[in-house]
């Protein structure tokens, strides 16, 4: 059947991505004023088909990725950097969707534009006549009155959108969408350029950007998450090229956007480290790159202006509570058995959580450096579990190690595993940015579905290493 095929796959997803588009304009993240008559409430009927019509979208989207990831694994060629586009090009004009973050970036840029400090205060210091007030008026409840958590690089961008638009909403939102149409194709630059291990660059392309949970949080969303992986993956691949300084720079760069990026940091050591050998090859891995980023984090601070506030606000996610986090809902749960005030049970299960983050990521680099891990492939693990034991996690938030193992590793069973959970996560929320209790049901649904798969049909790679190991010596495979 013609569907079947990676042309029907194409224009199937791309069918689906134009339904999510189509209802996004009635059912999307729309501004409370500012709209132009463009995107404006329709009533509660014009509402609720939308959200359905967006909904079937998003499932056929999903359904053609994962037959066409099926495909690609299986040997069969195909223009993926085309069906990038085709899928793209329906939400390019849509209305935010599946999140108000946009607004907070808008207000922001706004914000340091009026003068104001951003990691002081909230959006809602903005007035009715100041610039960026209607994106201010539309920002979620939770972030009207929390500092940016961002670097100064994402504010001096979101400022520059700001001044070009005079912040008016429409435009506003269309400039952001512009700079993560450039975060996706540095993504697609750097997972083709770091050749997506045994799969190939196709396969890595469409794990990490074909992936319809960044389409939809990237694309359709504009959360700035996909700028900072275009960035640090660009930094990774300077790095792998031999050019670790320049490497840094934009890691560093990719800091300014979100500090996880500086996880890549310590993965750039060790790939400085095994090249050049010894003590000093260790020393010059351990030390460099963070004077290196830690240089482009000062002077990009001092250039925008917006002062070191940045280092304080880095946690104020984490008072945040979402479903998503282990350690939130664990901590909050022994704390609500405990006593009347979970909150420092909470907050001492939450630290525990980065705690054995830490020590994972370090477990992971000190393999990367004996050799018995790809660098690449361990910084993408840490990412994952970074955000697994992190006190707050967002579903896009798995797009920071999901690109990075889709750069060298796709068709390994973590990439395998992986794509399940970022078919299983589109549905965690719903097209107006809320997080319904339905949209977790359907999505252990898909999850518990994608393992069952997975365990009876792993992907040629995955079952090529799994049989490796079966027929392995046991004395060189305890080496």
């Amino acid at each position: 059947m013609w569907v079947l095929s990676a042309s029907g796959c194409r224009r199937l997803g791309a069918a689906g991505s134009l339904a999510v588009a189509v209802g996004g304009w009635a059912a999307g993240t729309l501004p409370v004023r500012g709209g132009w008559g463009l995107w404006e409430p329709r009533g509660s009927a014009v509402t609720l088909a939308g959200a359905l019509l967006a909904y079937l979208g998003l499932t056929v989207l999903v359904a053609a990725w994962w037959r066409y990831g099926v495909l690609l694994a299986r040997g069969v060629r195909d223009g993926v950097l085309t069906t990038l586009a085709w899928w793209t090009a329906p939400l390019l004009l849509a209305p935010p969707l599946y999140s108000k973050d946009v607004y907070s970036y808008i207000a922001q840029g706004a914000m340091v534009l009026e003068g104001h400090d951003v990691y002081g205060g909230g959006p809602s210091v903005l007035g009715p006549g100041d610039l960026g007030a209607d994106a201010a008026a539309s920002v979620g409840g939770h972030w009207t009155d929390t500092p940016a958590p961002y670097g100064p690089a994402f504010l001096v961008l979101a400022q520059l959108v700001v001044r070009l638009t005079g912040g008016e909403i429409v435009p506003a939102v269309l400039g952001m969408r512009l700079l993560a149409l450039g975060a996706l194709a540095l993504i697609v630059w750097a997972v083709r350029g770091l050749g997506g291990g045994r799969g190939g660059p196709d396969g890595a392309v469409w794990l990490a950007a074909l992936n319809p949970l960044l389409l939809i949080h990237v694309v359709g969303g504009m959360h700035n998450d996909g700028l900072m992986i275009g960035l640090m993956l660009a930094g990774v691949l300077l790095a792998v090229r031999g050019r670790w300084v320049l490497g840094c720079v934009l890691v560093g760069l990719a800091m300014m956007v979100k500090s996880p990026a500086a996880v890549a940091l310590l993965f750039i050591g060790v790939t400085v480290a095994r090249r050049d050998g010894g003590a000093r090859g260790l020393a010059k891995g351990l030390v460099l790159p963070g004077l290196v980023a830690g240089a482009v984090a000062a002077v990009a601070t001092v250039l925008a202006g917006t002062g070191f506030g940045w280092l304080r606000t880095q946690s104020v996610a984490g008072t945040i509570h979402t479903a998503l986090s282990v350690s939130s809902d664990l901590g909050l749960g022994l704390g609500l058995l405990l006593g009347d005030d979970p909150d420092p049970v909470k907050a001492a299960v939450q630290n525990l959580g980065l705690l054995a983050a830490v020590v994972l990521i370090l477990v992971l680099a000190w393999r990367a450096w004996r050799g018995a891990l790809d660098p690449v492939l361990g910084l993408g693990l840490s990412l994952v579990a970074l955000v697994v034991l992190s006190p707050m996690v967002q579903p896009w938030y798995l797009l920071w190690g999901t690109a990075v193992v889709a750069a060298v590793a796709w068709r390994e069973r973590a990439g395998q595993l992986l794509a399940v959970l970022s078919a299983a996560l589109v549905y965690e929320t719903a097209l107006d940015g809320r997080t319904p209790w339905y949209g977790f049901v359907v999505a252990g649904a898909v999850l518990l579905a994608g393992l069952v798969w997975m365990r009876r049909e792993p992907w040629p790679g995955a079952r090529e290493r799994a049989g490796a190991r079966e027929g392995a010596d046991p004395v060189g495979s305890g080496r």
